[in-house]
């Protein structure tokens, strides 16, 4: 009998003893992965947020929210997200309760705790068999393990079990993310409409607390909140630091926040960030943008515009959203364009059966044309796609804007991807999701393999602000054919593997690895209209870099991406590539799961690595490094306030100079060498695509080859992974 058979025939023994006691944890909290597909530009990416515990089987409602506090640190274009909820049950029972949680799309879940006997115990990931095997081992027993399962492509489940008569249950979420960024604003969104599997929507009977700090190398001009206006209290500190706060008390958590600022246009350029362990290969993260120094077209454009007006549109007022973004698109269509507009559920509906010059009276009849439509019916995409190629010319660009929540029927999605592969060659398709129940996988690779973009539709933004700057990346000339090179570095695992096409004000986000430090050259090559042009950035791949490790689990959680879209996923060799990195980088995946146990012993008992609590300590320094960098600038900022040079009185902070940054280490936000074809070279760029908390400074300092590919552990003498906050 092998030592787990020994652990499982204990536990039964154990469960047959206590049998008639508690039912201890099942299956534990719902995280639902909100998936946000789309609108990469257009439309701001949501970071999903608002966490609901429902006690469970009918017998109780939901949890009161006794406080909900949200911390978010956006450096550099990167945001981490973090969520702390605090929950009473009312109720003079021990209940069973659901855990809901959305996590947007690109985000990668870097933490689940949940607080066990006042202590906080942070999840493991395994296979997911085996997961499960240990958890139903507990059943019946006096534990409390809790198993986190993904169920789809954006749910994943949890139970928490038992939360006793009037009891609190502490959980906390950690993720991380790109804040979107279109033309010069960075936009950050929370959505706070959760709703339950029986309906319930998620209220506070305490304080809601939503903190922000933005940081970026590139100076921030301007912030503004569009959901919530003056409810936030926004300070500059200073041109590269802004902080944001808001705090009620009570009342309805339903309205998506969402918070944006301005920085200054960036050239055309190449910037690198890394993550380099000692005892690993290193990675980085590269984001290309596109300036304004790419010329504007003069012709005009063609749009066909497909609306999903089928039943799931229904909910969370998607139709609506859909229709306020058609429209302002619309209004911001020049007299050279044209434009169609066709509805969809089961069967295609054109609106002029033809293209129409965007003029006043067309464009009236559009807003009365979308505002007779309702929705119901099942989803069909292939006919209306398929009908809007036919309004193709052949001496101009065709876009086909797709706006919908992607929940068409299963057996149409292989004739979707047969239809954009015979799409006609001066076609696009951007893909608009809307709403939290997005199928993104399917959306994003409509909008991937057209050569088009994909994002996400958030009802609390500006759409007209959303609109203009969705067409600017149409009337700008993209870099098409993009390919890169590296020379002196031996650079592999490269995410994406094909690069896309780069439009004005869609960053984009290349991630891989490096064998060993060096002084490297990267050079892009890329066709605008028709014209080949090249730049350089040098690449000062450190030796070590301990500043941005969550680059690590975002290179991690792209190649699981790209492995679960193969054509045979369920492969054996793919399979087990997905747990390997799902165990090695703690991310549940369809074959791996996050198992939260009721102390460190048990952990011990089954022979599970705590790789994540080392994870989550390493990067938890990470953050308190940037925190004491923000509160430095913070400290400046205050310097010039009230009397000068009263005694006793320390201006700036000694820890920091006068720009609150690190002594000794600067980012290496490089400029690239200008196009050989012509134009400028380029400055920073905002956002770099990782899902991370610091983007600090980069080292330059080198190390001997290294070969490992799991991330490391945190240096001696970091607090412990497990031990409650104060």
């Amino acid at each position: 009998m092998n030592t787990n058979e020994t652990h499982l025939k204990e536990s039964t023994q154990l469960n047959n003893a206590t049998h008639g006691r508690w039912r201890r944890a099942r299956r534990a909290v719902v995280l639902a992965f909100v998936a946000a597909t789309w609108f990469a530009a257009a439309c701001p990416t949501p970071a999903s947020g608002a966490g609901l515990l429902v006690a469970d089987g009918g017998f109780g409602g939901v949890l009161e929210v006794e406080s909900h506090d949200v911390n978010v640190t956006i450096n550099n274009g990167i945001a981490v997200t973090e969520v702390k909820q605090v929950f009473q049950n009312t109720e003079d029972r021990q209940v069973e309760a659901l855990y809901t949680f959305p996590v947007p799309k690109g985000a990668s879940v870097a933490n689940f705790s949940m607080w066990i006997n006042g202590k906080e115990m942070i999840g493991e990931v395994l296979e997911k068999k085996r997961a499960r095997q240990i958890y139903e081992s507990y059943k019946e027993s006096r534990r409390d393990p809790g198993l986190l399962e993904q169920k789809d492509f954006k749910t994943f489940e949890m139970r928490i079990f038992p939360i006793g008569p009037k009891a609190k249950q502490i959980v906390k979420i950690t993720y991380y993310q790109q804040a979107d960024y279109d033309n010069d604003w960075i936009t950050y969104v929370y959505p706070l409409s959760t709703v339950s599997s029986g309906g319930k929507t998620s209220k506070t009977t305490g304080k809601f607390a939503m903190s922000l700090h933005a940081k970026s190398e590139i100076p921030i001009t301007e912030m503004e909140s569009p959901s919530h206006g003056k409810q936030f209290v926004i300070a500059r500190h200073a041109e590269s630091y802004y902080q944001a706060g808001l705090e009620t008390t009570g009342g309805d958590l339903n309205r998506d926040v969402v918070l944006a600022y301005k920085i200054a246009r960036p050239k055309t350029g190449i910037d690198v960030i890394y993550s380099k362990p000692d005892s690993q290969d290193g990675y980085f993260c590269m984001t290309l943008t596109a300036g304004q120094e790419l010329t504007k077209m003069d012709t005009g454009m063609d749009y066909v515009f497909l609306l999903d007006i089928s039943g799931s549109m229904a909910d969370e007022g998607k139709l609506k959203i859909s229709r306020n973004c058609i429209k302002a698109f619309i209004d911001e269509l020049s007299a050279k364009d044209r434009f169609e507009i066709i509805t969809f559920n089961v069967s295609p509906t054109t609106l002029f059966n033809k293209l129409e010059s965007a003029g006043e009276k067309s464009k009236a009849r559009a807003e009365t044309f979308l505002t007779s439509r309702s929705a119901s019916g099942g989803t069909v995409l292939d006919p209306a796609l398929r009908t809007a190629y036919k309004y193709r010319d052949e001496d101009r660009a065709l876009n086909v804007v797709i706006l919908s929540d992607g929940m068409t029927q299963q057996n149409e999605r292989a004739q979707l991807l047969a239809a954009i592969s015979q799409r006609p060659s001066n076609a696009r398709v951007f893909c608009v999701g809307v709403g939290n129940e997005v199928n993104r996988p399917l959306l994003g690779r409509l909008a991937r393999d057209a050569g088009g973009l994909a994002a996400f539709l958030s009802r609390g933004d500006n759409f007209v602000r959303q609109a203009q700057a969705f067409r600017r990346k149409l009337t700008k000339p993209a870099m098409r054919n993009v390919k890169i090179d590296f020379t002196n570095v031996e650079v592999y695992d490269l995410l994406p593997a094909k690069m896309p096409n780069l439009y004005h004000g869609a960053p984009v986000r290349i991630y891989g690895r490096y064998r060993q430090a060096a002084l490297a050259n990267a050079t892009l090559t890329a066709e605008v209209n028709g014209r080949e042009v090249t730049m350089k950035t040098e690449m000062d791949l450190p030796e070590r870099d301990s500043d941005n490790p969550e680059i690590q689990r975002m290179w991690a959680w792209r190649k699981v991406q790209m492995l679960t879209a193969q054509p045979k996923p369920h492969a054996n060799d793919i399979t087990s590539e997905i747990v390997r990195l799902g165990e090695g980088y703690s991310i549940a995946t369809e074959y791996t799961s996050f198992i939260v146990l009721e102390n460190d012993a048990e952990y011990k008992r089954w022979k599970i690595d705590r790789t994540n609590a080392l994870l989550v300590a390493r990067d938890r320094t990470a953050r308190e490094r940037l925190g004491k960098q923000l509160e430095g600038m913070r400290n400046d900022a205050l310097a010039s306030l009230g009397p000068q040079g009263a005694k006793g009185v320390q201006g700036a902070n000694p820890a920091t100079n006068t720009t609150g940054s690190t002594p000794g280490r600067t980012p290496q936000f490089r400029s690239p060498a200008p196009f050989s074809g012509g134009g400028g070279g380029g400055g920073p760029v905002g956002p770099i695509s990782l899902t991370v908390i610091a983007l600090l400074a980069i080292g330059a300092r080198r190390k001997r080859k290294q070969t490992g590919n799991l991330p490391d552990e945190p240096p001696t003498g970091e607090p412990s992974p497990t031990q409650p906050e104060a």
